[in-house]
Order: C-alpha cells, then sequence, then structure tokens
C-alpha cells in the first residue's frame, strides 16, 4: 500500500475483499458439498479437506478486509490490515485454483 495515496482511496480495496471473500467461501462450501455428493461414485477424496483449508484463507482474509474498514481511523493498523486481507485472498485463490486443477487431474 503506498503511503501517499489520498485519504478518498483508504479502504478502497477492502471494500471490494469483504465481499469477494464471502463470495469466495460460499465457493469453497458449495465445492465441499459437490464432492460430499459425488464420493460414493468417484470414490474417497481429499479434496472437501483441502477445499476447508482454503475457505480459511478467504475468512482470514474478509476479517482483515473488515477490520481495516473499522479502523480507518488508524490509517497504519486499516493500511496493515488491508494488506494482510489482499494477501489471503491472493494466497486462497491461488489454493482454490490449486485444488481444482488436481481434482480434474484426478491427482487428489
Amino acid at each position: 500500500m503506498s503511503n501517499d495515496r489520498a485519504s478518498g482511496e483508504q479502504g478502497a480495496l477492502s471494500k471490494h475483499i469483504l465481499p469477494s471473500s464471502g463470495t469466495m467461501i460460499g465457493v469453497c462450501a458449495t465445492l465441499i458439498g459437490l464432492v460430499k455428493i459425488m464420493e460414493p461414485q468417484i470414490g474417497p477424496s481429499r479434496v472437501d479437506e483441502y477445499s476447508a483449508i482454503a475457505s480459511l484463507f478467504f475468512l482470514a482474509s474478509a476479517v482483515a478486509s473488515y477490520t481495516s474498514m473499522r479502523k480507518s481511523q488508524n490509517r497504519q493498523l486499516s493500511e496493515r490490515c488491508e494488506s494482510i486481507a489482499d494477501q489471503c485472498f491472493l494466497g486462497g485463490l491461488v489454493a482454490i485454483t490449486v485444488i481444482i486443477l488436481f481434482f480434474a487431474y484426478e491427482v487428489i
């Protein structure tokens, strides 16, 4: 995060991360449910467990984003939380993508 950004931009990223993280938690929950439904046909899989772990990245992102917006009066804390939210969100996206690729190619 740039320290010289305008005060009107402060928290702008968090306002996008929070709803997106919530949506991605829903995507992970849907994936877990679908895998549980299909397990009798496809056999045992760890995709549901790995998706649950990926959803924790998105939860951490949502919490950090929310904290960033709530603590906007403390600029340093707000920017730090926003950075954490950004990193967790990106980590969650990478994790869910790797999980889906491995599942598609029957690695897991």
